[in-house]
């Protein structure tokens, strides 16, 4: 009797230990301590000022002037006015929110995803072993490209760019 009742209780703190409050579908985890190489932004390349005795004093912990602006490099890309910030561009807030904007959508986003993940956190031994269930999870939610690509043919779209599925050609 003891026996099943331990072993009962054994099964029930293995299967309570599996839950998890935020599960990751993308088991991507390094093994070691070493920087991350897709943290570092490459720098621009250095300048020579025309006058070294008219370079501004430096700022310790400061920006420097070789240093990558990912956010102001963006908005020029999307033809903005970097020197004006995203928030003081409205033509650039105007293009982007042309089909409206919804108030808090990066949390109900954020909080929808979280719930899907939690249904689709794999099964226990996916888990355990910390298989790659992302692809399969997202899998209802991908687009097969090959499908819509012969929809838009049918339709008339030229697609001269892309390329044919790999799955009919010989």
């Amino acid at each position: 009797m003891i026996g099943r009742m331990g072993m009962a209780v054994l099964l029930v703190l293995t299967v309570a230990a599996c839950e998890r409050d935020n599960p990751t579908l993308f088991n991507l985890r390094k093994a070691d301590r070493t920087p991350d190489e897709f943290s570092i932004l490459p720098s621009r390349p250095l300048e020579q000022p025309e006058n070294f005795a008219a370079l501004p004093p430096p700022t310790p912990g400061g920006s420097n002037r070789t240093d990558r602006a990912p956010e102001a490099e963006a908005i020029a890309a999307l033809g903005g006015n970097a020197a004006a910030g995203a928030g003081a561009d409205g033509a650039l807030v105007a293009a982007v929110s042309r089909y409206g904007l919804q108030q808090g959508i990066r949390g109900q986003l954020a909080a929808e995803d979280l719930e899907y993940r939690r249904k689709n956190d794999g099964r226990l031994l996916e888990r355990v072993f910390n298989v790659n269930v992302y692809y399969k999870a997202y899998r209802p939610l991908s687009l097969d490209q090959y499908a819509e690509l012969a929809r838009l043919r049918r339709a008339g779209v030229r697609t001269v760019a892309a390329p044919p599925d790999p799955a009919t050609v010989d």
